[in-house]
């Protein structure tokens, strides 16, 4: 029986397409729908493009969660990834999926974590503080944002003279590496 993933992604959706590409020709894995927080957001065209349904619900929806859980059970969902989500999972959720949402964060947790901290404003922090290292923290998905158990990180050098645009396409190389292998790793058992 395939595992049934929900992808959850506010913006441009990359690492969500990075995810459905490397699982395209392994059975084991199914990505019924994309779930988003912006109506607007790239990802639905992604979403569009992978001939994935795609939903978005407002602020208020997510919050609630009851709305979201009918859709996931509603297409038999056993984990779900975040993949560039902002909002914050509410409870009704992490206690449907016990141990089985995980987050992609981009940089080193604990550092650079918490409420606010995503995208530009992360690598902007990483180079202001004077960082040596920063990469991608694979977790697990708990009552505060970027606090849950650590399941994988991966590094890559910060030098003095590299700018948070150069910091995040360090990054982003880490996530499109390492965030699906991961999933595989955790899930694929």
């Amino acid at each position: 029986m395939p595992l049934k993933i929900a992808l959850f992604a506010s913006g441009s959706g990359s690492n969500a397409e990075n995810i459905v590409h490397y699982f395209s020709h392994n059975p084991g894995f199914l990505f019924p729908l994309i779930i988003s927080n912006k109506p607007d957001a790239f990802v639905h065209s992604r979403a569009k493009q992978l001939d994935i349904p795609s939903f978005s619900f407002s602020r208020e929806d997510f919050m609630d969660g009851d709305k979201i859980l009918t859709l996931l059970k509603l297409y038999n969902i056993d984990y779900i990834v975040l993949a560039g989500f902002l909002l914050k999972i509410p409870q009704t959720l992490i206690l449907a999926f016990p141990q089985k949402i995980i987050n992609i964060h981009p940089a080193l947790l604990p550092k650079h974590g918490g409420k606010g901290m995503y995208g530009m404003k992360v690598h902007q922090t990483v180079a202001e503080e004077g960082d040596t290292e920063s990469g991608i923290t694979i977790h697990y998905v708990n009552n505060n944002y970027d606090e849950g158990n650590i399941i994988f990180q991966a590094t890559c050098p910060v030098l003095p003279t590299d700018t948070p645009e150069m910091i995040a396409e360090k990054v982003h190389a880490l996530e499109y590496e390492y965030f699906p292998k991961v999933i595989e790793e955790i899930w694929g058992k």
